[in-house]
């Protein structure tokens, strides 16, 4: 079954924060965590690992925190989910041979095909303008 983590659904969570944030703008840390009610601590694993996908980058110091590397319509809720989760995949490795079948792979293959073009069709912007049009007024940081 293919499953997201909460480290997954918390990255796409602070990414579409960061998008909704004014555009250039480092968010503190604290900020984010508060807004999520997060530890700091787990937070920042969450964005290292964003940071070692090029998807943020941080900046220490009094107005330091983090920001999106690109502008948000660049960005795919696919991208930010692999980033964490790795390849989205419905099917187990097996190393057994005992699922194999023409009718079986291509099933699966169809399957993971549309799992992965969905992720991909929707944008970080597109999130953070449903999140602005679904609490009727601007939520952003």
């Amino acid at each position: 079954m293919l499953k997201i983590s909460t480290r997954g659904q918390y990255a796409l969570l602070i990414m579409t924060d960061l998008a909704e944030a004014e555009e250039g703008a480092y968010i503190p840390l604290k900020m984010l965590s508060h807004r999520r009610n997060l530890s700091v601590k787990y937070l920042e694993q969450i964005l290292i690992q964003l940071g070692k996908n090029a998807l943020v980058t941080g900046s220490r110091g009094t107005n330091g925190g983090y920001k999106l590397k690109k502008k948000a319509s660049e960005y795919t809720a696919g991208e930010i989910l692999r980033a964490m989760e790795g390849e989205l995949s419905p099917r187990g490795t097996s190393e057994n041979n005992h699922f194999e079948s023409i009718g079986n792979d291509f099933f699966w293959k169809e399957f993971t095909e549309n799992i992965n073009n969905f992720v991909d069709s929707i944008t970080l912007e597109e999130l953070a303008q449903k999140n602005k049009a679904f609490v009727g007024y601007d939520y952003s940081i």
